[in-house]
């Protein structure tokens, strides 16, 4: 086992960010990825019970639910799975949470606020051509781009997309990214002299400074973590041999349509004659 935490883990992931003492960190990360545009001075964290809940998603989904000082909300989570409806499930969470300030009282006149979505995909975003690390969706003019209502925000985060070393890293976003996807491999984390919240970073997530109950939890958080994996090896390993098996299957029969001698068609493909004669 490595020094340092497995950050896409469920206790590794709310180690670093869901956790009232470190809120600093969480800060200091969403403030990396809104450079330019806001700043986050404080963060007080929701009970994330609020959020809707799908049974088949714990797990493997690890969320954090907070306001900042201002009012907006932000949900972060890890998935380390991709699931069927991913993006509508992230229009819901996000809505749901939009709907949820309608329930302040009778004197409320629709003053919303931004409610954002960060979504860190440990895989490729399904649909998607482009291979991108970051993707932004927001409410906008199709034709003019205009602005329609910056009161809902969705942050993707592709993981896979993330190729840079560490010499290549060019701003805090792209170090918290670089440290992240490699932390479990680290033996000191870098970027210590650019940014002081890797210093107390690598104090968090160090192995060692765990009490003997986070370790227990932990061990558990990474046993589901390899377990996840495992399952989605098998099923891509399963979806591929389905795959290569139907490509022959339909080989077979286009060969029996055009005529082909059945002990051509065996010899191309591997099918037995009992197994031609079945498609």
């Amino acid at each position: 086992m490595g020094k340092f935490i497995n950050p896409f883990t469920d206790v590794g992931f709310k180690r670093i960010f869901g956790q009232e003492i470190n809120k600093d960190l969480l800060i200091d990360f969403l403030n990396s990825l809104l450079e330019g545009e806001k700043r986050v001075k404080d963060i007080r964290f929701l009970d994330k019970e609020l959020l809707p809940e799908f049974g088949g998603d714990r797990g493997v989904i690890y969320d954090v639910y907070c306001t900042d000082e201002s009012g907006e909300e932000f949900i972060v989570e890890m998935q380390n799975r991709e699931h069927v409806n991913f993006r509508e499930r992230a229009v819901y969470y996000l809505s749901r949470a939009v709907a949820r300030q309608g329930e302040r009282g009778v004197d409320w006149r629709f003053g919303l606020k931004a409610v954002y979505g960060v979504f860190f995909i440990n895989f490729r975003m399904p649909g998607t051509e482009c291979r991108k690390l970051r993707t932004d969706v927001v409410l906008e003019d199709r034709e003019t781009g205009e602005s329609f209502s910056d009161k809902l925000r969705f942050i993707f985060i592709e993981l896979p997309s993330f190729m840079k070393e560490e010499s290549e890293c060019e701003n805090d976003f792209e170090r918290w990214i670089y440290v992240l996807k490699n932390m479990e491999a680290l033996k000191r984390l870098p970027f210590r002299a650019q940014n002081a919240v890797f210093d107390r970073l690598e104090k968090i997530v160090d192995i060692a400074s765990l009490t003997k109950e986070e370790r227990e939890q932990y061990d558990e958080s990474i046993k589901v973590y390899r377990d996840n994996l495992a399952v989605m090896a098998f099923e891509r390993e399963e979806g591929f041999a389905k795959g290569v098996k139907e490509g022959i299957e339909k080989t077979a029969r286009k060969m029996r349509e055009m005529g082909v001698a059945m002990d051509l068609i065996v010899g191309a493909t591997g099918l037995t004659v009992a197994e031609i004669e079945a498609l």
